[in-house]
């Protein structure tokens, strides 16, 4: 039976945050995840907000129109909603998130209010741990505008055999464009989106979690792909499907590319020599 949560505002993410650093969970129970559902009221949306994140990310922001991954900070925050309810286990710290598909249906405007519904009803168990998706519709009065999908994985730790890294695709790399992370790139990206996941924000609190440097968001790398791709998308609706590769370390500098496919585009960040992919990509236009 699928338990349904209706929120009358946005989940304030002081209250999240409290939750998901103070709140007490013992690990994954070896169950099937519940069916969860979370959904907001109308929300309005904020002009400031948009810009910032639009700046952060490497987006044209004309005002109007929202970047194609702008709604997902806001999906995130029930995203948190049901990976605190308590009916989860393990908890949200440490998640690894594998892969992220956006469906644009048609262009949401910042002038538009939107109610959003989220649910958590898919889980399986693989050689890794426990991979779950978290689904999310945004709404426009009774209008689906914006779709998404996200891939999650809580690693069990149980023994397997040695995966091995991921390999770049064969796409001509000539004409690739060089970006730089600063290590202060997380911090600035967790203040427009509200993903203050530790990892990201300073190398004393992403060593807690076995790493010596700090992780860019993945949605970050996203959002800066879609960016970069935006002169080049001449329709809606469209989907960006994303798979997160290899984490991406700060500072760093690294490569993009991307070539023409039979619906839509193609495209890879990888490290500053081409050689270490960090995410594969595609843009395909919907009929």
């Amino acid at each position: 039976m699928e338990s349904c949560m209706e929120l009358r505002a946005m989940p304030s993410l002081f209250s999240l945050y409290r939750k998901i650093f103070f709140g007490r969970k013992p690990g994954w129970d070896q169950q099937p995840l519940p069916q969860l559902k979370v959904s907001t009221a109308d929300v309005s949306l904020h002009i400031g907000n948009v810009e910032e994140y639009a700046e952060v990310c490497g987006f044209s922001f004309d005002g109007n129109v929202l970047p194609p991954t702008y709604l997902h900070v806001l999906v995130f925050r029930l995203h948190a909603t049901l990976f605190t309810h308590e009916s989860v286990t393990f908890p949200l710290l440490g998640l690894i998130h594998l892969a992220n598909r956006i469906e644009c249906l048609r262009p949401v405007t910042v002038h538009e209010q939107v109610r959003l519904e989220c649910s958590l009803n898919d889980s399986r168990e693989t050689d890794t741990g426990l991979e779950f998706d978290v689904f999310a519709e945004v709404f426009v009065g009774d209008e689906v505008v914006w779709r998404s999908v996200s891939t999650y994985l809580y690693r069990t730790g149980k023994p397997g055999r040695r995966a091995r890294p991921p390999k770049a695709s064969d796409m001509p790399w000539d004409d690739a464009v060089f970006w730089r992370l600063e290590d202060d790139l997380g911090r600035k990206y967790a203040k427009v989106s509200g993903d203050y996941n530790l990892i990201h924000l300073h190398p004393i609190l992403s060593k807690r979690f076995g790493f010596d440097r700090i992780l860019i968001h993945g949605m970050w790398s996203k959002a800066r792909c879609v960016a970069e791709l935006m002169p080049c998308i001449s329709q809606y609706p469209f989907a960006v499907d994303v798979a997160f590769k290899l984490p991406l370390f700060m500072p760093a500098t690294v490569s993009f590319g991307a070539q023409l496919s039979a619906n839509g585009h193609l495209f890879e960040l990888r490290d500053e020599k081409g050689r270490r992919p960090h995410l594969l990509g595609q843009i395909e236009y919907l009929d």
